[in-house]
């Protein structure tokens, strides 16, 4: 009890606990918290036991395995009920794990922080395990030292296993090992993959139950069809009960960041996820599955292969025509903001299939398909304004868990670039680490500044709360007819503010040859540009020069192959971005729809040029824009910066890919660079 109160008085000097005046909903008694965290809580009672499960051999077999090896003090086996809801978030009320934002204008929202060494995705110590190095790493990168090396990092099999037994044996002793069956996917759709991960966070099933479809009995009733078709995720933070201290500022998120290892197993369908709780390392139905294993799962799929991406899909309306439109960009690079945006220009409407990844493959007559496998948006919250994104901004204050963003006593949520005003000298606004009374421009004692939400902090919302979801990808299971494909990210300066691609195989250069800023969802960040091959680097569950073989292979003569652009929002000059972005960004995907509805080569909307096509000067509408938008600057192809560009292109993929890179693309490489000698 001494240690337990020490802790907790801790906690409040770092402003970490919240006052009992606090509008954010405590529990009544803090003491009983921390030790209700050495228990588990019995609210919850399962209506499906393991031995009711023998309809489904192999999904009680894999729960027995890590039952045994875990060591959990009970399991509890997920349902998707509304009664299970309600007592899980009580529960994690009681411990802390989350606190209930009060204000009126919240309805079931909650708040999370995280302990500040968890905070990212880790890429380092993330891994795919195959019996042969070559099925991951590329023959160029197989030749460089490991620092040097980019994409996917790689481990055997055997040499995993040994690592992950001895983290996860005994990790879960003195907590509740959860089971949850989810499809990602709705679980009528061809496309729908099932999958069912065990954990020891109640916070990742409740956000977990936001982004999956069919979690709990719905999936479990698919698995009695074919009781050996899912993917098996297990994921645990790291500290058991059994040591009756805290080692952490935040008891109410253990985990375990100097240890933290995922592992990604393709040929056995299975992910190992030790030590964090962050979504990206936790929600193993997201990233792990969703985009590397998944990708990998496409890849070998040689009846039908398919497409796991890092990409949003929006529907692009005009009258009666309609698009549909997928696009890569990195994480943070305002996937969210375009796939729900509201227009600033003419009568388009916008309408939002996912923000995040798509499930794309090719149907019986030709057209590409694509779905969004998740259920709901994990979205990066500082940034998000009524001017960037007003649909985000309505639908987060319903059914949302927000996580390592800031709050004031009121109970309201805060975060950088918000667009409120605020009078700091009357409204309290604490930080995402608990420092009170947080300002503009405050630092630390080292004249650090410091963030009141994490660059990095999240919202989880279901999709249903957007109002401005497509209806009509819901209604159909095989998914939307896609018409364009779009690369973007950031780029201050050499990339145009839109270009097309020659044909397929040039479209597949493009997004080969994707660079960007590193953004705040990656461990390691600067201010160089950063290859990011299909904005897939952190998420390539195979070889690279595989991945971009396999992307050529789409092309076959019977197929209706989609149109290939890159964008660039972010073009500066003197610090100053030069394009309006958000609402505005309409009049480029206006110039998109148009080529995609029959305009070819070089017309009156289009310039030849050799990085593919490029708008006429008046092609782009501007009409209605403030004064000095230039153009000229937006849509210019530098010579001299792009040879550098295709230099600094081709030395990565060279160097990266070595004999994977694929013979087509050296051509294209050759025929860009060729273009670019002969232009005046």
């Amino acid at each position: 009890m001494a240690a337990v109160t020490r802790s907790l008085r801790l906690l409040g000097r770092q402003g970490l606990v919240a006052s009992s005046r606090s509008a954010l909903a405590t529990s009544r008694c803090p003491v009983r918290s921390a030790l209700y965290l050495y228990g588990s809580a019995r609210c919850l009672t399962s209506k499906v036991t393991i031995d009711s499960l023998s309809s489904t051999p192999e999904l009680q077999s894999f729960i027995r395995e890590y039952k045994e090896m875990c060591k959990p003090d009970e399991v509890y086996i997920c349902d998707g009920t509304p009664e299970e809801l309600k007592s899980l978030t009580q529960h994690m009320i009681d411990t802390g794990v989350i606190r209930h934002l009060k204000h009126d204008s919240y309805d079931n929202c909650y708040l999370a922080r995280s302990d500040p060494g968890d905070v990212a995705r880790v890429e380092g110590e993330t891994f795919i395990c195959t019996e042969k190095e070559e099925d991951v790493i590329a023959e160029g990168a197989q030749r460089l030292p490991p620092g040097e090396r980019e994409g996917p990092n790689w481990m055997s099999e055997k040499k995993m296993d040994l690592r992950m037994q001895s983290r996860l044996t005994g990790s879960m002793k003195g907590r509740r090992m959860y089971v949850i069956p989810f499809s990602m996917g709705k679980v009528d759709s061809p496309l729908a993959k099932f999958g069912v991960q065990l954990t020891d966070s109640p916070y990742v099933v409740a956000s977990m139950r936001i982004m999956t479809h069919g979690l709990g009995q719905a999936t479990i009733d698919q698995l009695k069809k074919d009781s050996d078709n899912f993917v098996r995720c297990v994921h645990s933070v790291g500290r058991p009960m059994q040591q009756k201290r805290y080692d952490s500022l935040l008891p109410s998120w253990p985990c375990d960041p100097d240890r933290v290892l995922i592992a990604h197993y393709p040929r056995l369908r299975k992910i190992l996820s030790y030590g964090s709780g962050y979504g990206g390392n936790s929600l193993l139905g997201k990233k792990c599955f969703a985009l590397r294993l998944a990708s990998a799962m496409g890849q070998r799929d040689e009846k039908n292969p398919w497409h796991a991406e890092h990409m949003l899909i929006m529907r692009l309306e005009k009258g009666d025509k309609h698009k549909y439109i997928a696009a890569a960009f990195p994480s943070a690079c305002g996937k969210t903001n375009l796939a729900m945006m509201t227009p600033k220009f003419g009568d388009w409407k916008v309408k939002c299939v996912g923000d995040d990844i798509a499930w794309m493959r090719f149907d019986d007559e030709g057209y590409l398909r694509a779905i969004n496998p998740e259920n709901g948006f994990f979205g990066v919250a500082p940034g998000t304004s009524e001017d960037t994104n007003p649909i985000a901004m309505k639908m987060i204050h319903k059914n949302t868990i927000f996580t390592n963003v800031a709050y004031t006593e009121e109970g309201e949520v805060f975060w950088e670039k918000m667009g409120v005003d605020i009078d700091f000298d009357k409204v309290k606004v604490i930080t995402w680490r608990g420092v009170p009374h947080w300002r503009p421009n405050m630092t630390n004692i080292d004249g650090v500044e410091i963030k009141a939400a994490h660059p990095n902090s999240r919202f989880c919302t279901p999709l249903s709360s957007c109002e401005e979801v497509d209806e009509e990808s819901l209604k159909d299971p095989k998914g939307v007819k896609i018409d364009a494909i779009i690369f973007g990210g950031r780029r201050s300066d050499t990339v145009p503010l839109v270009s097309q691609s020659r044909d397929w195989k040039h479209g597949v250069l493009m997004g080969a040859s994707m660079r960007s800023h590193p953004t705040a969802a990656a461990e390691n960040k600067g201010e160089n540009v950063r290859s990011d091959p299909f904005a897939m680097l952190p998420f390539f569950g195979y070889n690279v020069g595989h991945y971009f073989q396999h992307w050529l292979d789409m092309e076959r003569d019977n197929r209706k192959m989609p149109k290939i652009f890159q964008v660039n929002w972010f073009m500066k000059k003197d610090g100053n971005f030069l394009w309006p972005g958000f609402g505005e960004n309409i009049r480029v995907l206006d110039w998109i729809f148009n080529r995609c509805d029959g305009d070819e080569g070089e017309t009156k909307l289009a310039k030849d040029t050799p990085i593919g096509f490029v708008p006429q000067p008046d092609a782009i509408n501007t009409s209605g824009l403030e004064a000095g938008v230039p153009m000229d600057k937006l849509l210019n192809v530098d010579k001299e910066a792009w040879q550098k560009e295709m230099k600094a292109v081709r030395s990565y993929l060279e160097k990266q890919t070595g004999n994977d890179l694929p013979g087509e693309l050296r051509n294209q490489l050759q025929r860009v660079e060729s273009d670019l000698k002969a232009m005046k």
